[in-house]
């Protein structure tokens, strides 16, 4: 990604909690196909923010993988508390994209503010309007 405005999580992030983020599914999880690998990758991130009765995902951190990933699959999924969601990502520019930046600052206050101090410029934070969202269910556990 060299060349690309991104903001590295760091190994500990990577290595440890980010997986078991994943595990425990108290973080939303978005599951989309590799570009390169053709395999589902999943990656915890934040919760989707509802601006004018649309649900958008963006990247604090810049041009991540997902990122890369989810703009060449053009749809995805998105797992949180046993519910996934699949839907198609259209990646949304100008005005629209400002509100949702505007939206997820609000929402997530200081826990991303490092990352847009970092990466000032709108254009930095990739941003995707989720449409067509169907949910199904979560399978049941056995034994239960």
């Amino acid at each position: 990604m060299a060349g690309t405005p991104y903001l590295r999580p760091g190994s500990i992030m990577r290595s440890l909690i980010g997986p078991i983020m994943i595990r425990t599914g108290r973080v939303p999880v978005l599951t989309v196909e590799g570009r390169v690998s053709g395999q589902p990758r999943s990656v915890p991130i934040g919760a989707p923010v509802d601006v004018d009765g649309h649900k958008y995902l963006l990247s604090a951190r810049g041009k991540t993988h997902w990122i890369l990933n989810l703009r060449a699959a053009g749809c995805g999924s998105l797992r949180t508390r046993g519910v996934t969601e699949s839907f198609r990502a259209v990646e949304v520019l100008g005005d629209e994209r400002d509100r949702a930046i505007a939206t997820y600052r609000a929402t997530y206050g200081k826990r991303f503010e490092k990352a847009f101090e970092k990466l000032p410029n709108a254009a930095d934070h990739p941003t995707f309007r989720l449409d067509e969202i169907a949910v199904v269910p979560a399978p049941k556990e056995r034994g239960r």
